[in-house]
């Protein structure tokens, strides 16, 4: 049996282990994520090809929160001078959490893009691409990457975020007053908390993945939607930086390019290969999915799927 025909059998398999698991708390922070079913749990993998594997809760929608990031950033690269990108936002892992402000108070520029830091800085840099159509342009373009016609934001967990995320405006404040933002703090939250808000499935995720996966080309032989220069810069920071402070770990345990988000979803790369998402919505400490991310390591395991194997 060939590792693809694996995969079928492996997914099952990792799936029920991860189910076992009731580790992780909702991200009560949130209001609207903390009503969500806790026993919802979804896992696919998308190959280049056009393949798709699922099993679990996989038309079960959720927002995209962090995982949000890795597609600002790649709009932004697909527009921007990288050296302006630069001045702003660095490619650095921060050993923080991810709505940490120490290294942007010590070294006055956000770290990388992975981070609140510079996603809201991101953030105001699609204001400056695409003026007051931001929104509707982006969303075009997040969709794009999955093979989809269209996004929605769920406005119930946008209007949450906007109403009580006072720790982003206070980064904002921050950015503003070393001169990172040229828009109104609330201008750019808006668009950032929009972002985050958006409705997805693991199958959409999953062929997200596949894209980046296959050099910014949709699978089975669809178009190219992001130039392989751009897909080179936004992997390598996902592998660096997308699990936060779990960075190094994840690398020496799964070795392979991810991005967490606190609603409980879990995008990953597998270069030249497939794409795979999970939805757990119980986070750990760090804000990433306990069952996703036990689900990825299983399936690096068995697959022999870490980059260095």
């Amino acid at each position: 049996m060939t590792q693809e025909e694996q995969i079928p059998q492996v997914l099952r398999e990792v799936f029920e282990e991860a189910a076992a698991v009731k580790d992780g708390e909702l991200a009560a922070y949130i209001p609207q994520l903390a009503s969500v079913d806790p026993e919802y749990f979804a896992l696919s993998a998308c190959d280049t090809a056009g393949n798709s594997y699922a099993v679990g809760d996989c038309g079960q929608s959720f927002t995209l929160q962090s995982v949000s990031k890795v597609l600002a950033h790649a709009c932004v690269l697909s527009h921007c001078d990288e050296e302006a990108l630069g001045r702003r936002v660095g490619v650095e892992a921060t050993g923080e959490d991810f709505d940490s402000i120490v290294k942007l108070d010590q070294h006055r520029r956000a770290f990388n893009p992975m981070v609140n830091t510079g996603a809201i800085v991101i953030a105001d840099m699609l204001l400056s691409i695409y003026g007051e159509d931001a929104l509707p342009k982006c969303l075009s373009f997040f969709a794009s990457t999955m093979g989809v016609d269209n996004l929605d934001v769920d406005q119930a967990v946008f209007q949450s975020e906007l109403a009580t995320g006072e720790r982003n405006r206070a980064i904002a404040h921050l950015l503003n007053n070393f001169k990172l933002l040229d828009y109104r703090v609330e201008k750019v939250l808006e668009l950032y908390f929009n972002h985050c808000s958006l409705r997805a499935t693991t199958d959409q995720l999953a062929c997200l993945g596949a894209t980046l996966a296959n050099g910014g080309r949709l699978p089975e032989g669809g178009g190219c939607v992001l130039d392989p220069v751009v897909v080179r810069k936004v992997l390598s920071v996902m592998f660096s930086c997308g699990m936060y402070n779990d960075a190094g770990r994840w690398i020496y345990d799964v070795g392979l390019p991810a991005k967490s988000g606190v609603s409980g979803c879990l995008l990953v790369v597998v270069p030249g290969r497939m794409g795979i998402a999970a939805y757990s919505p119980r986070i750990d400490r760090r804000g990433t999915s306990v069952r996703g991310m036990l689900a990825v390591r299983l399936l690096s395991e068995r697959l022999n799927l870490h980059l260095f194997a």
